[in-house]
């Protein structure tokens, strides 16, 4: 009986070590920003074409090539784009006015 008791007692604690460091890797791969994947974002150009602002948060980047968006100054539109939260910068991949 003892070393049933002692036998479960280790499973356990098998157990939650393994879910307690899962938990910690998953929390760790949520966390990272991928800069690499274009997401879609939909705000306003500035009028001079270096400043994007956001729709959603009405946070401003620094557009890292404004010749993508030339000829779209002051306008609203949808970019797909590579946003460095760190920087609060994105890079245009392309571009579309929005409805």
């Amino acid at each position: 009986m003892k070393k049933l008791l002692a036998l479960c007692f280790a499973l356990a604690l098998l157990l939650t070590v393994g879910v307690a460091s899962a938990q910690d890797t998953m929390k760790n791969d949520s966390m990272k920003t991928d800069s690499s994947k274009a997401i879609q974002v939909t705000g306003r150009i500035s009028d001079d074409g270096k400043m994007f602002v956001s729709d959603k948060d009405s946070k401003s980047w620094t557009i890292k090539n404004p010749d993508a968006i030339k000829g779209h100054e002051g306008h609203h539109v949808t970019l797909t784009a590579h946003v460095y939260p760190d920087k609060n910068e994105v890079h245009v991949m392309s571009l579309k006015m929005a409805k």
